[in-house]
């Protein structure tokens, strides 16, 4: 099978997603050829922009470029290069930052496409109506999967992942040059994760908070705690490692800002669950009902900030108990790796273009 891979568009934790699927795609034998939309987004976007600058000189009335077109230039080259490649279909990550039209002009081709949704259900309304237009589609959110069956039959649930080359137990090379924390978070700044931290007492403590927190500023009580801004896989893995306990706070707001509406229900774990639990990391995680269900009562949650207090630093002040828990943490995802998801992605890809070969 020969698949062009839609990278997102992103360059933080989809586009992990997406680099851990291709991994596991090559790795069952699946020929790949990677469509880097992020860095065609950067391209078309400077290239727009400086176009227009130039031309106002002399039209002063013409349109400036909208982030819709900067997607469209990214995008639809990928048209070309899947007929080029004679691909047997297309797959998108995310598809948050595909322009839709990109998808339609593949479909008219006669190319088969498929998404793999990432952001359910903080995102779900946009991804339902992309999945409406194309052949098949993957939710990482379980509760949701009959609202996308219901434009798409070809809907499935698939699980967030570890990457093999990413995520081990155990010290590993390079591990050393990250700080060792007693609490570590790696995510982005939303608002209700900031309010979540603010209500915690972190005196004598050392929290380290890694990922987008831009929005916080330099006088908010949070800012010492910010130690540095996005950090890849592997960066992410050694604080992991290193850290006395990983910090798993699941996002509950659909946007960034203050108002943004809350989520109403989710299920599902994040890759931050799976990436601790395969780098053996101690970690606390507010509840989602997969989190008993994967770690039973290896990954103690909590419902609020104040049971979060204290089972913080009950569980700082026990390094005998997370050294007991963190050796079986690796077993309870052994199966749950990107090379093991990409079999679910095969094999539904598999069923259906043979489906509409047949029809």
């Amino acid at each position: 099978m020969k698949v062009l891979l839609v990278n997102p568009g992103a360059n933080s934790s989809t586009a992990d997603v997406s680099e851990a699927l291709r991994d596991g795609l090559e790795h069952h034998g699946v020929q790949v050829v990677h469509y880097r939309l992020d860095s065609r987004i950067d391209r078309s976007e400077r290239w727009l922009y400086y176009n227009w600058r130039k031309a106002k000189k002399t039209q002063p009335t013409i349109t400036k470029p909208t982030t819709a077109d900067v997607f469209y230039q990214a995008g639809i080259d990928a048209l070309a290069t899947a007929l080029r490649h004679e691909v047997d279909c297309v797959l998108v990550i995310s598809a948050m930052y595909l322009h839709p039209d990109v998808i339609i002009l593949m479909k008219r081709a006669g190319l088969r496409v498929a998404v793999v949704f990432t952001e359910s259900p903080y995102d779900q309304a946009k991804e339902i109506n992309v999945a409406n237009m194309v052949d098949g589609c993957w939710t990482n959110e379980r509760s949701v999967v009959s609202a996308f069956k219901a434009v798409n039959p070809h809907s499935g649930y698939l699980p967030h992942g570890w990457h093999p080359g990413r995520h081990m137990p155990g010290p590993q090379p390079g591990d050393e040059t990250w700080p060792a924390h007693d609490v570590v978070f790696v995510g982005s700044a939303f608002h209700d994760r900031v309010t979540w931290l603010m209500e915690i007492d972190w005196e004598g403590i050392d929290l380290g908070l890694y990922g987008n927190w831009e929005n916080v500023t330099a006088r908010h009580p949070l800012r010492k705690f910010v130690r540095s801004g996005v950090v890849n896989n592997l960066g992410a893995a050694a604080l992991y490692r290193r850290a006395k306990i990983g910090l798993n706070l699941y996002r509950l707001s659909t946007g960034w800002g203050r108002h943004s509406p809350l989520i109403a229900h989710a299920e599902s774990l994040n890759p931050r669950a799976y990436e601790l639990a395969r780098c053996g990391a101690f970690s606390l995680s507010s509840y989602r009902a997969e989190v008993p269900e994967v770690f039973g009562d290896l990954v103690p949650t909590f419902r609020n900030s104040s049971e979060a207090s204290r089972l913080i630093r009950q569980w700082l002040a026990d390094d005998v108990g997370r050294a007991r828990v963190q050796q079986h943490l690796p077993a309870c995802v052994a199966e749950s790796s990107w090379r093991n998801r990409a079999t679910t992605v095969i094999g539904d890809l598999q069923t259906l273009l043979q489906a509409q070969a047949v029809a």
